[in-house]
């Protein structure tokens, strides 16, 4: 399978690419699992966030994630990853793992945290992640916060 990998901020984003990102994760997140909350929470449309995404040969949408910039409370900021998701078609076949890695590259040694499924923390933890807290319930799913501290 062809796949190549994609970065934007949405104002950079053909409207039906976005339209296919956003279809992906509302599919994903609000009705496979079954989790009704607002999926589109407006941190897209922040200025410095930016959408990956991965296709296959036909142009279908496999896989996206979300890249942030969270403000902390000592006046620095860290990367935000999150809406990790593959269609159901493609999971299995490592889709997420080039996202991540592609998102690593960009973040570079800028700390970085998350919140994961607690059933994919080993995802995460293969490229330096360490759990940074107790599990939670988000919408009656566990899920681990997560961080990837500097390297050097």
């Amino acid at each position: 399978m062809r796949i190549t990998v994609h970065r934007a901020a949405v104002a950079d984003l053909d409207p039906t690419v976005l339209y296919r990102i956003l279809r992906l994760r509302v599919d994903v997140f609000v009705v496979e699992q079954r989790c009704a909350y607002p999926e589109l929470d407006g941190r897209d449309l922040e200025p410095d966030a930016i959408l990956f995404w991965c296709v296959d040969g036909d142009g279908e949408i496999l896989a996206t994630a979300r890249l942030l910039r969270d403000d902390r409370p000592d006046g620095d900021w860290e990367y935000r990853v999150g809406r990790v998701c593959t269609a159901p078609t493609a999971r299995g076949t490592g889709l997420a793992g080039r996202l991540l890695d592609r998102i690593l590259a960009e973040i570079g040694d800028r700390p970085s945290v998350l919140d994961a499924q607690s059933h994919l923390t080993g995802l995460y933890a293969g490229r330096g992640y360490v759990a940074d807290g107790p599990e939670f319930l988000e919408d009656d799913i566990p899920h681990t916060p997560m961080r990837r501290a500097v390297r050097g």
